[in-house]
């Protein structure tokens, strides 16, 4: 083999282990994406069942309601144009009230709800999450003078 041809088989057996291992990076990330959505958003781009994702919005007022065993709650993050039903077994933070600012991590189940491994509050009455102030902006419902909520 000539030193030309060597060289060659160098550059294209080195350019394979390139892009072996950019496919491996990128499989791995795909698998730890989590997407922020608003309730809106999950409805009009049809988010399969099993996806992780997180979803910002409002707890709907008078849709929280807690399990006989103690742990379960379920209720509602809407954005004022629509709303999904959240299900979360654990402790909810101290924040945690109907018309409050959260955002929830989780699963996207079968019949269109979340099931929620964490549940993250605002931490206070000027607070919300940049993700959430946008989503409601989207929507059309976010009134500048009524929550005077800025993200730091």
């Amino acid at each position: 083999m000539t030193r030309k041809r060597r060289r060659l088989v160098f550059v294209l057996a080195g350019l394979v282990l390139l892009g072996a291992a950019a496919a491996i990076v990128l499989s791995v990330l795909s698998d730890n994406l989590v997407f922020f959505y608003s309730p809106s958003d999950l409805i009009a781009k049809q988010v399969p069942a099993g996806r992780p994702l997180r979803v910002g919005g409002l707890v709907a007022m008078g849709s929280v309601h807690k399990d006989t065993d103690g742990d379960t709650v379920r209720f509602d993050v809407t954005d004022n144009a629509n709303q999904v039903a959240v299900t979360y077994i654990g402790a909810l933070p101290d924040l945690f009230r109907e018309g409050q600012g959260v955002v929830v991590e989780g699963m996207r189940t079968a019949d269109g709800g979340i099931r929620a491994s964490s549940v993250l509050a605002k931490h206070d009455e000027r607070y919300m999450p940049p993700e959430v102030v946008d989503a409601l902006k989207r929507a059309g419902r976010w009134q500048e003078g009524a929550a005077e909520a800025k993200a730091p």
